[in-house]
C-alpha cells in the first residue's frame, strides 16, 4: 500500500467523529476553494498543485466524487517547468484519477532531484538529501505501484539524519530533531524495511501537550495541527499506546475547526486551508481507531 493510502484509509474514518452535517460542512469549504482551471487554491487564491493533491485526498477521505475537471488541470501541467515538491504532488494526484495516462516521465524527471548521497532534495544539485524529499518521492513512486530506483539511497540519507535520540532532522543544514521529519521516517522506515529504534515512540510522545496537540520538537511554543497529525500516524505505525491522549487531542482539534468547514493550522493561524483541512481529518480518523 502507498504512504497516501496508508493515510486515507485512516483518515476515511474522520466523518464517524465529525457526524454528517460537520463532514458536509468540510465537502462544501474544500469544493469552494476550486477554480475555473480545475485546480485548488493556495493561501493567496491562486490554483495550485500541492493544495489541489489535498483537496482530492480530503474528497477521497468523505468518499465523495471527485471533480473531473480537475483531470484537465493535472493533465495541462509541464513537469519540466514545476519544483521538486510540486512534481510531486502531480505525480500523487494523478494517482486519483484512473482515466489519466501513467506518470512515469513525471516520475523519471525526479531523478534529476537526487542528491549526492543518494537520497532526495527539493533543491538541486545538493550534497545531502532531506527526509521530507525522500518521504515525498518514495510517495510519489508507491502511488503508481512503482519503488524509486536505488531505493538504499534513500536507506543511506535516512540513517544519516537519525539522532541518538530515535528522532530525525529533516536536513543537515538544520540538524534539529523534530515531529514531522521523524513521522516521515518512521513511514519510510516501515515500507523500507529498515529497523526503528525502540526510543523514537517515547521521543514522539514527549511532545504531546497537556492540553492536547503536539509540538514539532521540544519546547516549541506551540502545537499544531500538521505536527498532531503526523505524529498520531507515526505512533500508530509503531503501535505506541496513545490512549491517553484521544480527549486532549479532540479539544485540541475543536478549537481549529471553523463552522466554515475548514481547519486552522494553529492558535495563531487566522486563515482556513486545505492542506490542515486535510491534516484535521487524518488527525480525527486515527483519533476513531
Amino acid at each position: 500500500m502507498s504512504l497516501r493510502l496508508e493515510m486515507l484509509q485512516v483518515a476515511r474514518l474522520a466523518p464517524s467523529v465529525l457526524g454528517p452535517d460537520a463532514s458536509e460542512l468540510i465537502q462544501d469549504f474544500v469544493r469552494s476553494q476550486q477554480r475555473t482551471n480545475g485546480g485548488f487554491v493556495d493561501r493567496d487564491g491562486t490554483a495550485d498543485l500541492y493544495y489541489t493533491s489535498f483537496a482530492i485526498d480530503a474528497l477521497t477521505a468523505l468518499q465523495t466524487d471527485l471533480p473531473e475537471s480537475t483531470q484537465g488541470f493535472l493533465t495541462a501541467q509541464s513537469p519540466e517547468e514545476l519544483d521538486f515538491v510540486h512534481t510531486c504532488c502531480l505525480a500523487r494526484t494523478l494517482s486519483a484519477f484512473s482515466k489519466i495516462p501513467p506518470a512515469q516521465p513525471i516520475l523519471d524527471s525526479l531523478e534529476s532531484w537526487r542528491s549526492n548521497d543518494g537520497g532526495y532534495n527539493q533543491k538541486p544539485d545538493a550534497e545531502t538529501g532531506s527526509t521530507y524529499a525522500c518521504f515525498l518521492a518514495y510517495g510519489a513512486y508507491a502511488d503508481h505501484s512503482l519503488i524509486p530506483p536505488s531505493p538504499d539511497g534513500i536507506r543511506d540519507c535516512l540513517t544519516s539524519l537519525q539522532s541518538p535520540s530515535g528522532a530525525w532532522s529533516n536536513d543537515t543544514e538544520i540538524p534539529v530533531p523534530n515531529v514531522p521529519a521523524t513521522a516521515a521516517a518512521v513511514s519510510l522506515s516501515r515500507n523500507l524495511q529498515m529497523p526503528i529504534p525502540d526510543t523514537t515512540a517515547p521521543w514522539i510522545l514527549q511532545c504531546a501537550q497537556p492540553q492536547g496537540g503536539f509540538v514539532p520538537f521540544p519546547g516549541a511554543p506551540l502545537p499544531d495541527l500538521l505536527t498532531t497529525a503526523v505524529a498520531l500516524h507515526a505512533l500508530d505505525g509503531l503501535q505506541a499506546d496513545f490512549n491517553h491522549l484521544v480527549e486532549p487531542c479532540l479539544d485540541f482539534i475543536d478549537t481549529l475547526w471553523s463552522n466554515e468547514g475548514g481547519f486552522h493550522g494553529n492558535w495563531e493561524d487566522d486563515s482556513l486551508d486545505l492542506e490542515y483541512t486535510y491534516y484535521g481529518l487524518l488527525a480525527l480518523g486515527h483519533l476513531a481507531l
